[in-house]
């Protein structure tokens, strides 16, 4: 069961995830003990799935990052686009792949040192694979906006 005081808690780690108990406990009316006994809880049932460091933009303006949309074939066996989105996903410079509606079938992200790099992983990830039918690639040009948070509840 999540409470409010769980939900500011997560939204609060969302936007910081290394501030301590007796930090988050100036936020959240709680002693920082049952703090730490919450945020112990929350990641063992799977609530938080991991802790990470987000690169600033001077390390990684410079780039290569690519979205890129994947149609499927017609008849794409549910074998075949499984290995697809496990290649996908197994490799470091798909940063997300989202199942999308509409023209496309998947959404990859690619984050790359160059275009030689972008295009030798589009060589072994997406041409050689016959359940890919086809695929378009927009570059980024500028990163406008970047926020991974979801407000779960408007903590108290």
């Amino acid at each position: 069961m999540v409470d409010r005081f769980d939900l500011k808690l997560l939204n609060l780690l969302q936007l910081d995830a290394s501030r301590t108990a007796d930090s988050l406990s100036r936020d959240v009316p709680l002693s920082p003990s049952a703090i730490a006994r919450r945020l112990r809880r929350l990641r063992s049932q799977g609530l938080v799935a991991g802790t990470i460091a987000l690169l600033g933009v001077a390390l990684t303006e410079s780039r290569l990052r690519a979205f890129t949309f994947i149609q499927l074939g017609e008849h794409a066996d549910l074998a075949g686009k499984a290995a697809l989105v496990k290649r996908l996903n197994e490799a470091a410079q798909v940063q997300f792949c989202y199942e999308t509606t509409g023209e496309h079938d998947l959404l990859a992200l690619f984050d790359c040192a160059n275009l030689a790099e972008f295009n030798h992983l589009c060589d072994a990830l997406l041409t050689t694979d016959s359940t890919v039918r086809r695929y378009e690639t927009s570059f980024v040009k500028r990163q406008m906006k970047f926020a991974p948070y979801v407000e779960l509840a408007r903590g108290s």
